[in-house]
């Protein structure tokens, strides 16, 4: 049963100290923060340790490679992280770690990492949503009072849920297909722009046309706040096997996907902004963007916009806080800590584990499979 809590009850307990891990994917990550209430956070430690020169070869993420990487790095990362935060593991009030959604062979790492230091240091374990990380991450930088409308876009998700409290979230939209992020890795990877696939395809975007190739905008004028980038992604792969596959066309194609993404996300996303208004009333009045996609400046840009032009303030992470790193683990477990929500030591790692969980078992919105639905 979920308990709904509000920023009050977040405030009357202060000051904790939270290691957190993250290895949902590519990213092993420690990170130690001071949390002493919504609007004051210190991150005293940030420490990623990346995979990308692993995973290049291959285009995209290896779940094999990724797991060993994380077991072989995951002690030194969480070493380094406290001695960058000058404490001690004594002093930890708590020890937060990715329980899921993931690749489960990292999540596995990171989870028994945090459940062997909880045991050996008799701290409370706190197992944390990898999601709901990126969903409290824009408090990494700034107060931002539930409720608030998010838009998470990152490499495996793309949704649009309200925030209504810790652990209390109702999904307007989701992909039904692939994720924003993967569309964007996949056509990096046809265009051989290199891994990641992201900030590459940005890269040359900024070089290119972004009305030069013509391109779908799945799902426009529909009624609902659903995404679709399957077909996008099919189209950008005709469209560089038809061109010259010169620098220009790379460029080209580039910036006219980029395009079609920002304008795919814009507008799904005003239909939940119309939704979340219709939800809260007056207390609509705040839009979250988080996700590795998030760092996109140009989608950044056009978001800021939305917000701009339905009435709306606009909250991000810092773009080093978009991506997956365990500052927003820490905070979501420190705030877990603060309502008095802690896990037990055979809490299991969940390869699947929506934000909205009631919503995903009766209408998943990418299919529902043996290990449960995926949104």
């Amino acid at each position: 049963m979920t308990t709904h809590f509000s920023d009050e009850t977040l405030q009357s307990k202060l000051d904790l100290l939270v290691l957190g891990i993250e290895s949902s994917c590519d990213e092993t990550a420690a990170s130690v923060l001071r949390y002493r209430g919504e609007d004051d956070v210190e991150i005293l430690s940030s420490i990623i340790a990346s995979q990308d020169e692993a995973h290049a070869p291959f285009g995209g993420v290896v779940p094999e490679i990724a797991a060993r990487a994380h077991m072989q790095k995951i002690d030194g990362i969480v070493e380094q992280a406290m001695d960058v935060s000058g404490t001690s593991y004594e002093s930890l009030s708590g020890i937060a770690a990715t329980s899921g959604p993931g690749l489960i062979g990292g999540v596995i790492s990171g989870l028994l990492a945090a459940k062997g230091l909880a045991l050996a240091l008799d701290k409370p374990l706190l197992a944390v949503n990898h999601l709901e990380g990126h969903a409290l991450s824009p408090r990494l930088a700034e107060p931002c009072p539930f409720p608030y409308l998010l838009l998470l876009v990152s490499g495996g998700h793309t949704q649009l849920l309200s925030v209504n409290g810790l652990g209390y979230y109702t999904r307007l939209g989701s992909t039904v297909d692939d994720a924003a992020g993967e569309a964007f890795d996949k056509s990096a990877k046809v265009m051989g722009l290199g891994f990641p696939g992201g900030p590459n395809v940005e890269r040359w975007a900024a070089k290119g046309d972004p009305k030069s190739v013509k391109l779908p905008r799945p799902f426009k004028g529909r009624d609902h706040a659903d995404f679709s980038f399957a077909g996008l992604k099919t189209a950008v792969a005709r469209a560089w096997e038809a061109s010259e596959q010169t620098d220009n066309a790379k460029a080209d194609i580039s910036a006219s996907f980029q395009r079609a993404v920002s304008d795919v996300l814009a507008e799904r996303t005003g239909k939940a902004m119309a939704m979340f208004k219709d939800m809260h009333g007056d207390n609509a009045k705040r839009f979250v963007v988080a996700g590795g996609v998030a760092a996109n400046k140009a989608l950044r840009e056009r978001l800021t916009q939305l917000a701009t032009s339905k009435g709306m303030s606009f909250f991000a992470p810092p773009l080093k806080f978009c991506t997956d790193n365990a500052a927003m683990i820490a905070l979501a477990g420190a705030a877990k800590l603060a309502a008095g929500q802690t896990d037990e030591l055979g809490v299991k790692a969940r390869p699947r584990w929506p934000l909205d969980n009631a919503a995903a078992k009766a209408n998943p919105a990418s299919g529902y499979g043996k290990k449960g639905p995926k949104s």
